[in-house]
């Protein structure tokens, strides 16, 4: 779906959108936010609409502090408020360490008495509101450092690192982690088969649960992590298919996964390196995603095969058929039906048993 330095979630990755002022250096991996002297609340409800801030930031992974005076090298958000008319506009703003402003958003108009009266039901409302338009306008500010800096993602092809797919049945692992490799080096990547100097990793975990109708339910995730090891999300495919499809050689089928999840995979990527995805190169079996905090961010709507009776199903976020995921993070695209793929070795003559249409691959 959202990701700075230290042991938090970086808060400035991500959709950037917008104009950007170009900065000579990113903002920093905490965000101080300072207590509000200009914001028509009295002092204890300033102190308590810092903390209720910084604190919905924290839980949508943009690492804020609530500070009553900011240190003089921090990053800080700054609140005041404006009457207009009876109705009062909070209004943030991003100031780097020498005060300068690098850009504001507004929150909603709020009724005067409620605001005045600061309770905190008024002030979670407002911190919870304002959290998405301050991450976005982080976004903003973020990508436009990157579009300054010559070395950063923004300006040079990612360092992709594919280990081995892990849980495929037949020749699957193997199958998929060379499928994979070459999907995501035809979008651009520089894939790589060692994590040294590795800018993402792109992880392939397979589970096939034998469910009613002599089928299996194949569920293939596809996780991405920074070079931190920050987790920016995941492709999900998920589809029923007969057991002879995945028992031997995966063949066409491997292509087939690799295609459709490579095209989610990319989008990621791109949102973390500063970069809009094209709206015209999006997987046409998942919808653009909404411009959310950091790489986990609410995931488009799903589209997957049916799924079967509930039987041994794997732990995991996959939806049921027809439904849209509310996993932050999660790409869902389907696997691919194709012509039955024979336990056979590749070149031998097999005849290829038809399946029918899956609703998501017709």
């Amino acid at each position: 779906m959202l990701a700075g330095c230290g042991d938090l979630p970086q808060p400035f990755r991500g959709n950037p959108g917008g104009e950007a002022q170009r900065l000579a250096a990113p903002p920093p991996a905490r965000l101080a936010v300072a207590t509000p002297t200009d914001a028509l609340l009295s002092d204890a409800a300033a102190r308590d609409f810092a903390a209720d801030l910084a604190a919905d930031l924290q839980e949508n992974e943009v690492p804020a502090e609530a500070k009553h005076k900011p240190d003089d090298g921090d990053w800080r958000l700054v609140t005041r408020a404006e009457d207009r008319g009876g109705r009062v506009v909070p209004i943030y703003a991003v100031l780097d360490p020498k005060g300068k402003d690098n850009g504001h958003t507004e929150g909603a108009p709020i009724p005067l008495a409620d605001w005045a009266a600061g309770s905190a039901a008024t002030l979670k409302a407002a911190a919870v509101d304002a959290t998405p338009k301050i991450t976005d306008l982080l976004r903003v500010i973020e990508a436009a450092a990157m579009r300054s800096d010559p070395n950063s993602l923004y300006n040079r092809p990612s360092k992709v690192f594919v280990p081995q797919v892990t849980g495929a049945p037949g020749d699957g692992d193997t199958s998929l982690t060379v499928q994979m490799r070459r999907q995501l080096a035809t979008h651009g990547e520089l894939v790589q088969e060692t994590a040294a100097g590795a800018d993402f990793t792109v992880a392939g975990h397979v589970n096939a649960v034998p469910i009613a109708g002599d089928m299996l339910r194949v569920e293939i995730q596809w996780r991405m992590n920074d070079a931190k090891g920050r987790d920016l999300g995941m492709v999900l495919q998920l589809n029923e298919v007969p057991p002879d499809t995945v028992r031997g050689y995966w063949g066409d089928v491997a292509l087939a996964v690799a295609r459709e999840a490579a095209g989610g995979v990319h989008e990621t990527l791109l949102k973390n390196t500063g970069h809009t995805p094209p709206q015209a190169n999006a997987s046409p079996a998942a919808a653009s995603p909404a411009t959310t905090p950091a790489a986990s961010a609410s995931g488009p709507a799903a589209h997957a095969a049916p799924v079967g009776p509930a039987v041994a199903a794997p732990a995991s976020p996959a939806t049921s058929a027809g439904a849209s995921t509310a996993v932050p993070g999660v790409v869902a695209v389907p696997i691919p039906r194709t012509a039955r793929i024979p336990a056979t070795p590749p070149g031998t003559a097999a005849a290829a048993a038809p399946q029918p249409p899956s609703p998501a691959n017709p």
